[in-house]
């Protein structure tokens, strides 16, 4: 339903995570018994978690311990582990800078070419881990890179910005557009394409022959885009519009493409929700920056965060609660659903009687702008619980 903004206006209403609510159905089930597992291309997960392509969350290392969890990490091979040797040094250094120069810093840092011998070190690393190599490159950078990352052995390609479209229009010949189609045709690995917030767009970037599709412009804790640029979509409704591209892609073609969530997401809730409104899996940075392993020491930051010209995110601090694999798998320390994030989206499916991730898809929800504050006074009041922001919460970087 449209909504008159003005005489010459109309918009359509749209809904964040803090504004549905699951609804339980008639049937319970037991949360062993439920299946949470999904695959992309050749490849089977056993969590349908990818940690997101942020220097602050993904290393090789970090890949290496994620995906021995059962999920997926996605490096970000034009980021700091690609630019320089010595990234642990320039993590640090990142993670001194002041408040005020954190952005001006970085955009320095982040000056330093991107190597193509580093982007094969890297995904070797990765692989030496014994687990699936996932990678992202923008699609300005994709030809670039190509052959290097064919010849390294990369498992799945990610092609990720801020928005990713299937007809970008260019005036400048000597720079001619990435033909996303053509291209993904002659790759023998999967890709995931985005991000996107809208039915044409994900259904058009399904047309391309991607294995997934990355539904999530602004979201994320870090990304100033909404502010910087005035765009993006509430993410639970961006994902029901991608997720019903995804029911006529399959119809018009019988290929089911992946829809992934990306961003939005602070706890386990969160991710009940975006499954619940047809995601597939979900892709969550800052929550997994939290992890003691995490390369970002206690910091979280954008892949535009560093832009040379319009940066469109910001460094951000997070608070250390447990390891990678305490906030994946658990057993979860804290109350707010910042821990065991997969132990709280199988309870989700299981209070709520469904098996499968397919299942979940078609749960009821529910307009609910209520949700997060009914009843909940006395936590609200001493910061507990749904109330807190505490120690698991993501904090303004101090200067």
């Amino acid at each position: 339903m449209e909504i008159e903004i003005g005489r010459g206006k109309k918009a359509r209403r749209a809904y964040g995570f803090d504004d549905v609510a699951i609804v339980p159905s008639r049937r319970t089930r037991d949360p062993d018994d439920v299946d949470i597992s999904w695959t992309l291309g050749p490849y089977r997960f056993e969590l349908p978690l990818l940690a997101s392509a942020l220097d602050g969350v993904v290393s090789p290392t970090t890949a290496g311990i994620l995906g021995k969890l059962g999920g997926l990490a996605v490096l970000n091979l034009e980021g700091i582990f690609c630019r320089y040797a010595d990234a642990e040094e320039q993590l640090e250094r990142i993670a001194k800078l002041s408040g005020p120069d954190a952005t001006r810093e970085m955009q320095k840092i982040y000056s330093e070419p991107v190597k193509d011998e580093l982007i094969a070190q890297r995904i070797r690393e990765i692989k030496e881990h014994g687990v699936v190599a996932a990678a992202s490159l923008t699609p300005q950078r994709v030809r670039a890179h190509y052959d290097t990352v064919m010849e390294a052995g990369l498992d799945i390609l990610v092609i990720q910005g801020t928005v990713v479209s299937a007809e970008h229009v260019s005036s400048d010949e000597s720079r001619p557009p990435l033909n996303l189609k053509e291209f993904i045709a002659d790759l023998p690995i999967p890709v995931v394409v985005g991000g996107c917030a809208s039915y044409q767009t994900g259904l058009h970037l399904m047309r391309t022959g991607a294995a997934g599709v990355l539904v999530g412009v602004g979201p994320g804790a870090i990304c100033t885009t909404r502010g910087v640029l005035g765009i993006g979509v509430p993410q639970a409704t961006a994902i029901a519009d991608v997720a019903a591209a995804r029911s006529q892609h399959m119809l018009e073609t019988g290929d089911y493409v992946k829809v992934i969530a990306d961003g939005g997401m602070k706890n386990g809730g969160d991710i009940a929700k975006a499954v619940a409104c047809g995601a597939d899996a979900v892709m969550i940075g800052s929550p997994l920056a939290r992890a003691a392993e995490a390369p970002g020491r206690g910091f979280n930051w954008g892949m535009a965060t560093f832009h040379p010209t319009l940066p469109r995110g910001t460094r951000v601090a997070t608070a250390s609660t447990g390891t990678m694999e305490e906030i994946v798998i658990g057993p979860a320390r804290e109350n707010d659903g910042t821990l065991n994030l997969m132990g709280a989206l199988r309870t989700s499916m299981a209070t709520c009687g469904y098996q499968d991730m397919a299942e979940f898809n078609k749960a009821e929800l529910m307009v609910a702008p209520s949700l997060q504050t009914e009843g909940k006074y006395l936590q609200r009041s001493q910061g507990v619980g749904m109330g807190s922001s505490g120690k698991t919460a993501s904090l303004v970087a101090p200067d």
